[in-house]
């Protein structure tokens, strides 16, 4: 006597397949997201280190620099233009998850707190906090990172990065 399946098994074995592969799906796309934003925030610290070089070469003032620009044609003083002889190349400005294509635009997917421009390292001051743990010096320019809701990646003067909440520019 053969044994076979009856269609009632075959049927449950497809759905038992279905929602697994229902379940798997978003965690598959949550865990390479998350990649993603592990590469930026490497990226942000690359460009920590070439910051330093760039002020170690500078009398230890920070470089006067443009927060963004609209277009990589504008000519204007930029990060990624600045601080592109102390990287290791173009790639290091480009979040691995700008989806927006506004590296490719602006020249970087970051936006450089300009109000610390011409400032000695040795005294930064960003509205009154001086302590450099607290004074954001690059951050994502768009919440390129779905999952991590209001934050975008953020580098600040004492060299660390991490996720921190978005800065408003709407009222």
């Amino acid at each position: 006597m053969k044994h076979a399946f009856t269609v009632i098994e075959l049927m449950v074995v497809i759905v038992i397949i279905a929602v697994l592969a229902g379940i798997s799906v978003p965690v598959y796309q949550r865990v390479i997201e998350n990649g993603r934003a592990t590469g930026c925030i490497s990226n942000l610290r690359q460009l920590g280190i070439a910051l330093n070089l760039y002020i170690s070469e500078h009398n230890a003032t920070m470089p006067k620099l443009v927060a963004a620009r609209s277009d990589i044609t504008q000519d204007a003083a930029a990060v990624d233009n600045t601080l592109n002889a102390y990287t290791g190349g173009a790639k290091v400005f480009t979040c691995p998850s700008d989806n927006q294509g506004l590296a490719a635009k602006t020249g970087t997917s970051y936006y450089w707190n300009s109000a610390l421009n011409d400032q000695k390292i040795t005294s930064l001051n960003f509205f009154t906090t001086t302590d450099l743990s607290h004074i954001p010096i690059l951050s994502d320019k768009a919440g390129f990172h779905p999952y991590t809701q209001n934050k975008v990646n953020i580098l600040y003067a004492d060299g660390h990065a991490t996720k921190d909440l978005k800065f408003s520019t709407s009222p």
